[in-house]
């Protein structure tokens, strides 16, 4: 298709989502859901305007699916608003560490048992499959705050970090595969698994919080680095990432914790000046005059920042939702579909939740809500080009495509139909 043609196709489907969206909003539909289906009649299935084969066009799709993972990242780092202190960390981690390796054990126990995959292949599928998604499941975001609701938090929380904590799985399952008969390298076991993720949380965080204070101290002493926020969200998503894989440490990590460690930059205020005075007079100066006084620096920082990178979310995630459902025509007619997503979905996401929140002292109902809300999403579309641009045998690379695309598909509609009746109920439930 010409360029011309392109911009009418891309222009068309923004502008409808523009004066659909009111009426979106009433339905009990995600917007996931939409792009899903956008994306199907786009794809070779119906119209044939896009024709996103995962195998050939792996390198370019992994670019995408990367760049979208880590807008997405950094989006809920912002977010994110609970003292790195507080007890309520305890449990995202737990899920994130715990949780995961449970799924990735138990999906790679049905991958050899069941689909007959070698152990390397298997592993691999688990460490695709084993991320869920901080974005999708919109109906289940958290509270802002330094006090929002435990469950959307954990969920939130959850989907940050094991994005990036996938990543060594994923590897594991490479490596088994290029050497079948050889186990967990050295390298994998010091390197991957334990220094990886360590250095590129500090230094994510580190740099988050470096720059955001300098930002903030240039603004409210001397009023200058004012304006082009921009470029401050897409400069640290770029140089945190850059960085860390320079450093042979986790990029997804390192823009996670940025965005964490920006969310929590504060200025003292000059000594003796005064505030702008209430939030509803606040609203009444220009953003020059926010941006520099002492009082409210950080915070226009964060807000401006914020705002940006939300709009910029909502893009990434349209281009790869629409990018999954056209992608859906090139899913082999395996079987094993129609058994193996509900396993995943209904019984291998919550047994893998349980050894995560043992004393974590979670009502029946948070618990059951855990266990359901595991959407799967970018990390694993991004984990699955990745390894079919690292090249698989064409049997496992169907497998891997079929399962993966499936689950990402059927998830999204499950559990963004679910999300608002069952949140709802559990929201009123818990006031």
């Amino acid at each position: 298709m010409s360029f011309a043609g392109w911009s009418a196709v891309i222009g068309a489907v923004l502008l409808s989502l523009v004066l659909l969206g009111t009426l979106i909003g009433r339905l009990p539909l995600s917007s996931a859901m939409l792009y899903l289906g956008i994306g199907w009649l786009l794809g070779p299935t119906v119209l044939g305007v896009l024709t996103p084969d995962p195998v050939r066009h792996a390198a370019l799709l992994e670019t995408v699916a990367e760049i979208a993972l880590l807008i997405s990242l950094f989006a809920v780092g912002l977010q994110l608003g609970v003292p790195l202190g507080d007890r309520r960390w305890w449990l995202p981690l737990r899920l994130a560490v715990i949780s995961m390796a449970c799924m990735v054990a138990l999906v790679a126990c049905v991958g050899v048992v069941a689909l007959g995959l070698p152990l390397g292949a298997a592993i691999l599928l688990g460490g695709i499959l084993a991320p869920t998604d901080p974005v999708l499941a919109s109906g289940v975001q958290s509270e802002s705050g330094v006090r929002p609701d435990r469950l959307g938090f954990s969920l939130a929380g959850e989907g940050g970090l094991n994005d990036g904590a996938a990543f060594p799985f994923v590897l594991l399952g490479l490596a088994l595969l290029a050497r079948p008969s050889a186990g967990p390298p050295l390298h994998w076991w010091t390197v991957e698994l334990l220094w990886s993720p360590l250095l590129g949380t500090v230094l994510g965080g580190a740099l988050g919080a470096a720059m955001g204070r300098l930002v903030v101290y240039l603004r409210a002493r001397h009023r200058e680095a004012v304006g082009l926020d921009v470029f401050l969200g897409l400069g640290l998503i770029a140089l945190s990432y850059g960085l860390a894989q320079l450093c042979n440490a986790s990029g997804f990590l390192a823009v996670f914790a940025s965005g964490l460690a920006l969310q929590r930059v504060s200025e003292k205020p000059i000594a003796h000046s005064p505030p702008l005075g209430a939030a509803e007079e606040v609203e009444g100066h220009s953003y020059e005059t926010l941006a520099t006084h002492s009082h409210h620096a950080s915070a226009t920082m964060r807000d401006s920042v914020q705002l940006f990178n939300g709009q910029l979310e909502k893009l990434a995630e349209l281009a790869l939702v629409v990018g999954v459902g056209a992608m859906l025509a090139y899913a082999a007619p395996l079987p094993a579909v129609w058994w193996f997503v509900p396993l995943l979905i209904v019984v291998l996401r919550p047994v893998s939740v349980l050894p995560a929140i043992v004393g974590e002292r979670l009502s029946l109902r948070q618990a059951a809500l855990l266990g359901w809300f595991g959407i799967r999403g970018i990390g694993s579309i991004y984990y699955l080009v990745f390894a079919l641009h690292h090249g698989l045998e064409s049997r496992i690379a169907d497998v891997l495509v079929t399962l993966t695309l499936w689950t990402v598909a059927i998830s999204i509609v499950v559990h963004g139909l679910s999300a608002q009746p069952l949140m709802r109920r559990y929201l009123v439930r818990r006031d």
